[in-house]
């Protein structure tokens, strides 16, 4: 009788298994490498995205420095975290002047001196307005028609550059200004953005110029 029972149960099993036969398994190696490339296409269509928005940005700063339109400038200063300035390339938190986008304002069409920073060569302490200090010194040259990268330095001299260890991970525009061969090249100027995106608009948290130091 045991032995009668076995192939007994054996056919029905395989008749439950023909009626009712099991769902294909996913694939979940290609589901996840179907997701990853996914998010890898988003985030290079989302690095494009930011490209394209932080050149916009720069070339509306370069202009609006140009026509001295400090308004349309400062609609570009991080309402939260404000803006520094650097007279060249070595960036120093404690000592470089920094506003709140409240602060350069206010302050912005008055005749108060700050002093920016030392001159090279001399020493001295370099002492102006707002506006002459960005008329005399950040957009000392037509940047307008200077050379454009991001994220990439090309101007560079005998000075130390710590933007990027100042600024970790931050998107940065150089706009570049080679320098003559009558003076050897040496007359090189740049003026560099330091950008930060917030609620979807990039905004500005540093200016950096920098040239040949001795």
């Amino acid at each position: 009788m045991k032995n009668l029972m076995i192939p007994i149960i054996a056919l029905t099993l395989l008749t439950a298994c023909k009626k009712n036969p099991e769902k294909p398994v996913p694939n979940v190696i290609d589901s996840m490498a179907q997701a990853k490339e996914k998010n890898l296409e988003n985030t290079q269509q989302q690095k494009k995205t930011d490209e394209a928005a932080v050149k916009k940005a720069n070339d509306e700063i370069l202009q609006a420095l140009k026509g001295k339109d400090y308004k349309t400038f400062a609609s570009f200063i991080h309402p939260e975290k404000g803006i520094s300035f650097s007279m060249y390339g070595f960036v120093n938190p404690k000592e470089d002047i920094h506003f709140s986008k409240e602060d350069f304002e206010k302050l912005q069409p008055t005749k108060t001196l700050f002093t920016w920073g030392a001159q090279d060569g001399s020493g001295d302490p370099y002492k102006a307005t707002i506006n002459d200090y960005f008329t005399k010194w950040v957009f000392s040259k037509d940047f307008t028609v200077s050379q454009y990268s991001l994220n990439k330095f090309q101007g560079g001299g005998n000075s130390l550059n710590n933007l990027k260890e100042i600024y970790p991970g931050k998107d940065f525009t150089e706009n570049y200004i080679k320098g003559t061969e009558k003076n050897g090249e040496m007359d090189w100027k740049t003026i560099r953005f330091v950008f930060e995106e917030f609620q979807g608009k990039q905004y500005l948290l540093a200016v950096v110029n920098d040239q040949w130091t001795i």
